[in-house]
This record gives structure tokens, C-alpha cells and sequence, in this order.
């Protein structure tokens, strides 16, 4: 026999099935005119009549029917691989736990994160905010206790550093900027050389008390206490005080997406340019969902901040 078109096949048990064209083409979402074209390719290969027409329908010959036995076999098999590859992902139901700032679900996390609860509506993901690393680690006799005793399952973190023992991988750099209200008297509306900013515009800042991020630091070294009007303790706090045109302040750039009225007005600030991980415990990432979720979320969030690159 020549060699066959698998999708030829196909073709053929759809007509069979359906008695018709029309009803062929319903089955596989094509036009009654690719059904044909398909059908009279597979004889012409085959150099035989596959099916007899007539106004009742399409009947199968007898190198039709002999066709026909051989292609439900080649479907069964076909069938049998997908269920015993699916089989090996039973695991994609179930619960997982995210974990990771404010500032990333407000701005990264949500479209992919809808997208993958349509895709795997068996995973129930619950997200966690908040700004510390929880305890991935906790993998003791204790987390089989239930699941209110092990933190997360995933952890998204802006952060130059991460824990030796968890494994993941970097999904793009954050560079930060520094914003103003667009428009505001007062304040400028153009890029601007940094030490004119750190030295003449009046600033939103972090915490006083704040030690913990790169972005804390930073501060410390180059804001003179004089030029701080506001003190707030997140991105998104900040972002809601440049609205008020009350001073300018360091933002992440992938915020700019969801703020038209911000305009940027300084260059990229190399040292506030950190990396944003995604990290699981090592018990945890041969888990089917949790390799989804890494692969599916974590490619779409790679993505977004490349767009957002400036």
C-alpha cells in the first residue's frame, strides 16, 4: 500500500460515520469542498473506489470497508497514546498556591494568570500577597498534615537574590524609572538627568525603616531627606500618590501599561533594574501543575515584561 496521509484517513471515517459530505464536514470544522478534494486524493493514492455515491448517501465499497477496519484500528491506537500521555498528568486538578507582591498581581500576574484558569479549569490557584518569601521549604512530615500547612507552591519574586535550595528560573529584568504626573505644575514632564531630580524635585518615597529591597537602599544613598514630601511602604501606594502631582517618585516600568497619566522622566536606573524569578521547592517541580503553571504563567509574564522593556 502507498503511503497514507494519517489526516486523509480521517477524512475518510468522518464521511463513513456520517453517511455525507455535509455531515463530514461538520464533524472535522471544514468546508464540504475540502471533504471532497481529500476523499479523491486518498483514491487516486490508493488507485480504488472508496465509496459508492448515490442520493442516500455515501456507501463504502468493499476496499472502502477494508480501508475503514484498518483506519479504526490506526484511531484506536491514535486514541490509546493520548489517553496514556493525559494519563500521566492526572495530576492537573487539584490546588496551588502562589505566592507574591502587590505590585506583581496588580501588573503582571492577572491576564496570564486568567488564561491559565480557562486552560486547566481542574487547578484551582489561589494567590497570596504580600511582600516577604515564604517558607517554600517546608517539606516536612508536617505538610502532609494538610494544605493550610505548606505556604506555596510557586513564589514570584522581584528580588537580586534568591534562596540557593529552590529552583525555578528568571523570567525577565524589571528596570525602574522615575515618574510624574503628567501635567503637573511644577513638576517635570521630560526626561531629566537624575542628579537634577534627586536634587531639585520633591520626592515620594519608601519607608523610612525600609532596609529590605534594593529599591530601600537606594534611596537611602541618594534621596536627601529635605526633598521627601511622602513616605509609603509600596508600589502601588506610590503610584497613587504621583497621581496627586504631589512629587516624583521610582516606579517599575512594566507599571506604565496600566498608568497613562505617568510620564517618565529619567532614563532607565541601572542599579534598580532587578530580576523577576519564579521559584519552587525541588520536591515540588516534577508536580504536574505546578510545571504547568511554571511553563504557562511564567512564559506569558516573560513576555509582558519584554513589552514593557523601555
Amino acid at each position: 500500500m502507498p503511503h497514507l496521509d494519517w489526516n486523509d484517513l480521517r477524512y475518510a471515517l468522518a464521511i463513513a460515520h456520517g453517511g455525507s459530505l455535509a455531515s463530514a464536514a461538520r464533524q472535522l470544522g471544514v468546508n464540504h469542498t475540502t471533504v471532497l478534494r481529500r476523499l479523491d486524493v486518498l483514491e487516486a493514492q490508493l488507485g480504488a473506489r472508496l465509496f459508492e455515491r448515490s442520493r442516500q448517501g455515501y456507501e463504502p465499497t468493499e476496499a472502502g470497508s477494508l480501508l475503514l477496519e484498518q483506519a479504526r484500528r490506526m484511531a484506536d491506537q491514535a486514541d490509546e497514546i493520548e489517553r496514556r500521555i493525559q494519563g500521566r498528568d492526572r495530576g492537573l486538578t487539584g490546588q496551588l498556591r502562589v505566592t507574591t507582591a502587590f505590585v506583581v498581581m496588580e501588573h503582571l500576574l492577572p491576564a496570564p494568570l486568567a488564561a491559565f484558569a480557562r486552560d486547566y479549569p481542574g487547578i484551582e490557584v489561589e494567590v497570596l500577597e504580600n511582600a516577604f518569601m515564604v517558607d517554600l521549604a517546608r517539606r516536612g512530615p508536617e505538610a502532609s498534615a494538610g494544605w493550610s500547612q505548606r505556604q506555596a507552591d510557586v513564589a514570584l519574586r522581584l528580588s537580586s537574590q534568591v534562596a540557593e535550595h529552590l529552583v525555578g528560573r528568571r523570567l525577565g529584568e524589571a528596570p525602574c524609572r522615575v515618574y510624574a504626573m503628567r501635567g503637573a505644575a511644577g513638576l517635570p514632564q521630560a526626561v531629566t538627568p537624575l542628579p537634577v531630580l534627586l536634587k531639585e524635585a520633591p520626592w515620594i518615597a519608601f519607608e523610612r525603616d525600609g532596609r529590605s529591597r534594593v529599591y530601600d537602599l537606594w534611596m537611602r544613598q541618594h534621596l536627601v531627606a529635605s526633598q521627601v514630601r511622602v513616605r509609603v511602604d509600596i508600589f502601588n501606594a506610590v503610584a497613587a500618590m504621583l497621581r496627586t502631582g504631589i512629587g516624583v517618585a521610582v516606579l517599575p516600568s512594566f507599571m506604565e501599561a496600566t498608568h497613562p497619566e505617568l510620564v517618565a522622566v529619567s532614563d532607565p536606573i541601572p542599579e534598580l533594574s532587578v530580576p523577576l524569578w519564579m521559584l519552587t521547592h525541588p520536591d515540588l517541580r516534577d508536580t504536574a501543575r505546578v510545571r504547568a503553571f511554571m511553563q504557562h504563567v511564567g512564559d506569558a509574564i516573560g513576555e509582558r515584561l519584554q513589552a514593557a522593556a523601555p
